[in-house]
């Protein structure tokens, strides 16, 4: 026995993507990361330093550390995931379904991440802060 299961849209709710939109425009990583993020996983080498401006993944070489607390803050409010193999987590990183939806609208309007205001800097910050 069979059955059709019809593939059906996420729907997230308009203040978690208003989150994601927000923590992704305060983040000094570049739309063409994400977009290789939608197709393969990359390795957090490739994301700190000057590797991350060469690729250009960043607007600013990070240190390791750094680089992973920001990602992190991208998998907290959803748009990140790191990749799993046979023995557990790895130290690379992909979209979510929320991620690829930002990614892909994005795409479309500007091809670029916005620039986030001054007032979503301080919310993004308190968000991170308080979690």
């Amino acid at each position: 026995m069979t059955t059709n299961l019809s593939k059906k849209a996420i729907e997230y709710d308009p203040r978690t993507i208003k989150r994601a939109k927000r923590a992704l425009s305060c983040s000094p990583f570049c739309l063409k990361l994400f977009q290789e993020m939608r197709n393969q996983s990359v390795p957090i080498h490739q994301i700190a330093g000057v590797t991350s401006i060469k690729l250009g993944y960043a607007t600013q070489p990070l240190s390791e550390p750094k680089t992973e607390d920001k990602l992190v803050w991208l998998i907290n409010v959803g748009l990140l995931r790191r990749e799993v193999d046979g023995q557990g987590l790895t130290d690379s990183f992909r979209l979510t379904p929320l991620g690829r939806k930002i990614v892909a609208q994005w795409e479309q309007e500007r091809e670029e991440i916005p620039s986030a205001s001054l007032i979503d800097r301080v919310f993004n910050w308190l968000n991170s802060w308080l979690k």
